[in-house]
């Protein structure tokens, strides 16, 4: 499309100027009571007139056509990283602020509704902000209380009947190889012990994941960073995985806080059923207007483009969650080479001064 379109103005411009100096030619001819063709075919210095005229056309034509390539490669470069930023939740980024650049290079039409696409965005995320710290009541009781409560209700069930169940199991298993191992040590059912102990053993994996995914809902008076140390140092006591962090003592508004900690809290608790990961690593820290948090494992890792897999993780939650607070999630992964998740919040103009 934009081939077609250079060539269309390469044309017009030749054309404009071949006209042109025609009839330059044409009004030289009149006044001097001149013939037009011979002319056109008189000798200047090594070659008629007409090959001057023809080369001078095509030379104009194409310094037009390039000016106006040049200009249009700017004002899309222009609008380009605008919406770039503005995709990217950057409302406050110095690219933006630059409205008489914006003027000068788009329009002031252009310029205007970039602007007031801007304004308007920012808006929506403060609306956001206020909505995702006003609780939504239920009886009396916000919609959080009560998925916390059941939450801890289903923690404590699991705990005190199917994860001391699993545990006896995994007992009786012990002591029952280790007499088959002392009568018959080449006993064939060794090997469907084992078998049953790893089957065993995955299940109370899981069931610890499950665990850390029902029971820390809340940072109880914790900072963000300090809410997330505790919850992978509680997890390194239970799970034999390695686990990094880097994470910067960012404030943020309680709702904000609350909704990254359950993300990171979801995020374990998927990367432990799903992933199979021997290693983890978790950043938190403030770019510019925006808090980003990640989180990346070397687990079996999965194809995003594949929908409904266990390997998704189930990323729309997290998805949907970082939306709430008005930021957005980015997911990288391919199969065999795990998987990063990214989760960028842009802050409101009062917190980034803070």
């Amino acid at each position: 499309m934009k081939q077609r379109r250079l060539i269309w103005q390469f044309l017009v411009a030749l054309g404009i100027t071949a006209a042109l100096e025609v009839g330059l030619v044409f009004l030289v001819t009149t006044a001097t009571k001149q013939d037009f063709w011979p002319l056109l075919m008189a000798s200047v210095f090594a070659g008629p007139l007409l090959a001057y005229l023809i080369s001078g056309a095509v030379l104009v034509a194409l310094l037009v056509t390039i000016t106006t390539y040049a200009m249009m490669r700017a004002q899309h470069n222009q609008l380009s990283r605008r919406l770039t930023q503005l995709v990217a939740g950057q409302y406050e980024a110095p690219v933006l602020a630059r409205t008489a650049q914006a003027n000068d290079a788009l329009g002031q039409d252009v310029g205007k509704q970039l602007e007031a696409l801007r304004q308007k965005m920012i808006r929506l995320q403060h609306e956001i902000e206020r909505y995702s710290s006003t609780p939504v009541l239920v009886a009396g009781e916000s919609k959080e209380e009560i998925l916390t409560q059941e939450r801890h209700r289903l923690a404590r069930e699991l705990h005190d009947s199917v994860s001391q169940q699993l545990f006896a199991a995994m007992m009786m298993l012990s002591a029952l190889r280790s007499v088959v191992n002392a009568n018959t040590p080449d006993a064939p059912e060794l090997k469907q012990i084992t078998t049953i102990e790893s089957v065993i053993n995955e299940a109370q994996a899981e069931m610890r994941a499950l665990l850390l995914h029902l029971r820390p809902t809340t940072l109880e008076g914790k900072s963000l960073r300090e809410g997330i140390i505790a919850l992978l140092k509680e997890l390194q006591t239970k799970i034999k995985i390695t686990i990094t962090w880097e994470l910067a003592d960012v404030h943020l508004p309680a709702a904000v806080e609350d909704n990254l900690f359950r993300i990171v809290q979801e995020l374990l608790s998927n990367t432990l059923r799903h992933a199979k990961a021997q290693s983890l690593e978790v950043y938190l820290r403030r770019v510019d207007t925006n808090v980003i948090l990640r989180v990346v494992d070397d687990g079996v890792g999965f194809d995003p483009k594949t929908e409904n897999t266990t390997g998704s993780y189930g990323l729309s939650n997290i998805t949907e969650r970082a939306a709430s607070i008005g930021g957005s999630a980015k997911v990288i992964s391919f199969p065999k080479k795990g998987t990063s998740v990214e989760i960028r919040v842009p802050l409101s103009k009062e917190v980034a001064n803070d």
